[in-house]
């Protein structure tokens, strides 16, 4: 009898951990997991972005796998290829070639995961969403703030990686700017180049052979973000020319404000990215529900038109830098000031 009752229990206790199994694994089914895929962390910006993604993701009840790809590109898409396996509804993918990068969209939805290009526009491929700011329009800030304050001289043009496209339409926008002033001989462009990865080390250099080949007679140096403008002034000060020629950016990065405050770099294009964080988040929930996007426009990547929200950038100056990056804490008075000289800081 007491060999039948310890059957009995050990019976319906290997019962209960089959059922409470079963349980466990049709919950851990039902979460709501999305992917983050960033092709490299390195560069200030892109902790931000995956620390305000991931805030409101939570909010939302979404559980966020990411990873880090440290520029690989085989890398990434194995990263991703675990991501899918992890059980992910919706990618948000920020690749690092854009041309490339196909693949990866390929491999989520062959298992039908939602993709969202971040930042970045996936070419040629089936992506979802696109959620970014508008290249066009940044491009052409960058390049009409130039034109407006230096309207005659010589101009160097640094632009990211050519494996990006968004680089590409920066440079369109800026080139829809200076041609007229090209055209009339009042602006003359002695160099203009994409460099490797976006590296302000490839700026630096690229500056450097600028600043020998004109002289030192720059008037503007049209630099696609605030890391290759910081490795333009670099080469600028070097030949004690800084502050001489004006130096355009983007990103709003820390190093960069304390440029513009001191008169090294003169304008950064600062995009709300925690804002652009939160409406990715915000999107990948809703297609992990299977609800409609908040897109409002369209944007061709080579295949299709694909459904898009691109938000406004913001010009800042020495004048508005407390009114903008400040206010909305993206940085902090202190940590701006701590690096200026007395008659330069913000008040």
């Amino acid at each position: 009898m007491i060999n039948v009752r310890r059957t009995l229990t050990f019976l319906s206790a290997i019962l209960l951990t089959i059922v409470s199994g079963q349980l466990v694994q049709a919950q851990d089914a039902n979460k709501l997991r999305v992917g983050f895929s960033i092709e490299d962390m390195k560069g200030e910006r892109w902790q931000t972005d995956l620390d305000s993604f991931e805030v409101r993701a939570k909010q939302l009840g979404a559980e966020v796998i990411s990873r880090d790809a440290g520029g690989d590109d085989d890398r990434q898409l194995q990263q991703i290829q675990d991501m899918v396996k992890a059980g992910i509804k919706v990618l948000v993918l920020m690749p690092r070639d854009t041309t490339k990068a196909s693949r990866m969209v390929d491999a989520a939805k062959s298992a039908n995961v939602k993709v969202i290009s971040y930042d970045r526009l996936v070419l040629n491929s089936d992506v979802d969403l696109y959620v970014s700011f508008d290249r066009h329009e940044i491009g052409w800030m960058q390049a009409e703030y130039l034109v407006k304050h230096a309207p005659k001289g010589n101009y160097v043009l640094i632009e990211g990686s050519s494996r990006d496209e968004g680089a590409k339409n920066l440079h369109d926008a800026q080139m829809s700017v200076l041609q007229p002033y090209i055209d009339r001989g009042d602006i003359k462009v002695i160099a203009d180049a994409y460099t490797k990865d976006w590296l302000p080390s490839e700026a630096y250099l690229f500056m450097l052979k600028a600043i020998d080949s004109a002289h030192g007679n720059i008037a503007a140096v049209l630099a696609a973000n605030d890391g290759l403008a910081g490795g333009a002034i670099q080469a600028l000060r070097e030949h004690n020319l800084g502050g001489q020629a004006l130096v355009s950016g983007q990103d709003a990065d820390l190093a960069a404000i304390i440029c513009i405050a001191q008169g090294a770099q003169s304008m950064t294009v600062y995009k709300p990215i925690t804002n652009e964080a939160a409406v990715a988040a915000e999107e990948a929930v809703r297609l992990a529900k299977g609800e409609k996007t908040r897109a409002n426009r369209t944007v061709s990547n080579g295949k299709a038109d694909v459904p898009a929200i691109l938000l406004k950038p913001i010009v800042v100056t020495r004048d508005n830098i407390k009114t903008t990056v400040v206010k909305d804490g993206f940085q902090t008075l202190k940590s701006i000031n701590q690096a200026l000289s007395e008659d330069q800081k913000i008040k």
